[in-house]
């Protein structure tokens, strides 16, 4: 078992580990947390200036200091696609084309995956249905899709997406903070909220 006393000067670190078991142990911690700036309304240069003592068991690799003045950039543009698992194509593609609205991608391939599967427009992004087993149980979940796993589609108005779910006999819930947002599940318990958009 190695210790670790970590730099006081403010930077972050991360430790690359090739063994399953971690264990830290903090003794003696004070942090505080220093916040540079706000531009566009993110946060940026949010860091986090820590003193502890670290017990570490297990093979670290690297250990790599990173000061939290250097930005993380790798070129992220948007969130290309989310994958939702389903057990029938058919009946989801029933939810998802036929009471949502939403059109299927015919450039995205849907014979080279060892499994069936459907492509859908939101916006320039996209949702692939998946038609694998779901490992999640699909009893049990909470009522509300917000306290949940859940994926966020911005739409332009809230009240008209209810009476389409009214129509169609789909249960939801309003969002608890009083935002205009509705959340919803498809046929495989699935949540998913749907936000307005300020005009």
């Amino acid at each position: 078992m190695a210790s670790i006393l970590s730099p006081s000067a403010a930077t972050s670190v991360k430790y690359k580990v090739n063994h399953t078991r971690v264990n830290t142990i903090c003794t003696n911690t004070s942090s505080k947390f220093l916040q540079t700036d706000v531009r566009n309304g993110r946060c940026h240069g949010l860091s986090l200036m820590t003193k502890a003592k670290m017990s570490v068991e297990g093979g670290v690799l690297e250990k790599e200091s990173v000061s939290t003045s250097d930005k993380i950039d790798y070129g992220v543009v948007s969130v290309h696609h989310v994958g939702i698992l389903c057990e029938n194509l058919e009946r989801s593609l029933e939810f998802y084309q036929n009471i949502l609205g939403l059109e299927i991608n015919e450039a995205r391939p849907h014979d080279k995956l060892p499994y069936r599967g459907a492509w859908l427009w939101v916006g320039s992004e996209m949702i692939h249905l998946m038609e694998l087993a779901n490992p999640d149980p699909l009893t049990g979940r909470p009522e509300h899709g917000g306290r949940d796993r859940h994926t966020c589609i911005a739409i332009r108005d809230v009240s008209k997406l209810k009476v389409i779910l009214d129509k169609a006999g789909i249960p939801y819930t309003l969002s608890k903070s009083g935002r205009p947002a509705i959340f919803t599940r498809d046929p495989d318990a699935n949540a998913l909220e749907f936000t307005q958009l300020d005009s």
